[in-house]
């Protein structure tokens, strides 16, 4: 029961947190001391390490190394940094948001090199470490023989909120996907709130309807406890910039419905309300408006 956790930010900690409480040996590594100095310290079954040769030195044969980076560069560095220290047996685990694609192709080259790989999608924010997280995890029956006590400690219990979804590549998809779904629920839940916001005439209670919704609704949801958490703490939101990132799996859904001719409409306009909130539909906007000033002499707004 010794794992390598590399990538201590919000999740990686806590699922280190997690990991230790539930009688694993974590090995941790991050590049800020102060973030791995006090997770060490936090947890007697955890151990701190200031580099990744070093904490390979420590972990015994055969390891087990889960990756909690940021998917592209910083993930491809890390696993030429891995496969350089690493042998033949070991296993690594992408928990990065990647597309699944790279992780079918970091299956093959890492295979063909006799490293064992999986990916896997977590899901459970920065309440991950009470509540426990969901894992879509895919790769080799036997890479997962490994992972299994590991991902059964993580998930809310040892036998729900986790799934070997299939080969490499497919706890990415699973989650990708989830991430679409995720983009199109929050978006229909802050649509129906605007509406409740904008009939002034009715004086609603913004943070008492989302209380009544969360029991017995149909749409109850934990979307909709953090909407009722939000609401109860700031109705108005005015301090609150609207701007809306996207991480890119929601994107990726997207291009995956195109791809495969499955329609996904609502995803796709959701994707598309956080690019608008980006301020990437304000070339849209002024060239609307000069239209409908050219064909019927509408009024234009100007700065």
């Amino acid at each position: 029961m010794q794992i390598a956790m590399i990538g201590l930010g919000k999740m990686g900690s806590n699922m280190a947190r997690r990991l230790a409480a539930g009688g694993a040996t974590v090995f941790g590594f991050d590049v800020s001391a102060e973030t791995r100095n006090q997770l060490a310290a936090d947890h007697a079954n955890i151990r701190s390490f200031d580099s990744v040769a070093s904490l390979i030195a420590e972990l015994p044969s055969p390891r087990v190394v889960w990756m909690m980076l940021p998917a592209g560069e910083i993930s491809e560095t890390m696993f030429g940094e891995l496969t350089a220290l690493l042998a033949p047996g070991d296993l690594i685990i992408d928990g990065a948001n990647a597309m699944y694609k790279d992780s079918q192709r970091h299956a093959k080259e890492l295979n063909a090199k006799g490293f064992k790989f999986m990916d896997a999608g977590v899901s459970g924010g920065v309440w991950g470490l009470a509540n426990g997280y969901t894992i879509m995890i895919g790769g080799e029956k036997d890479a997962f023989a490994m992972a299994e006590p590991f991902v059964k400690i993580l998930a809310p219990a040892s036998d729900r909120g986790w799934i070997h979804a299939g080969p490499a590549g497919s706890g990415h998809y699973v989650k990708m996907v989830h991430n679409g779904i995720e983009y199109g629920m929050m978006q229909a839940f802050a649509e129906g709130f605007a509406l409740l916001e904008a009939k002034k005439e009715l004086n609603l209670d913004l943070a008492e309807v989302a209380e009544t919704w969360r029991h017995g609704s149909v749409i109850r949801s934990w979307l909709l406890d953090l909407t009722a958490d939000t609401l109860k703490n700031d109705t108005k939101l005015e301090d609150i910039q609207p701007f809306v990132p996207d991480s890119g799996e929601g994107r990726w859904t997207v291009l995956e419905a195109v791809e495969l001719g499955v329609p996904a409409p609502v995803i796709a306009a959701s994707l598309f309300q956080r690019y608008t909130t980006q301020g990437k539909g304000d070339y849209v906007a002024k060239l609307l408006s000069m239209m409908r000033n050219a064909f019927g002499g509408h009024h234009v707004a100007k700065k």
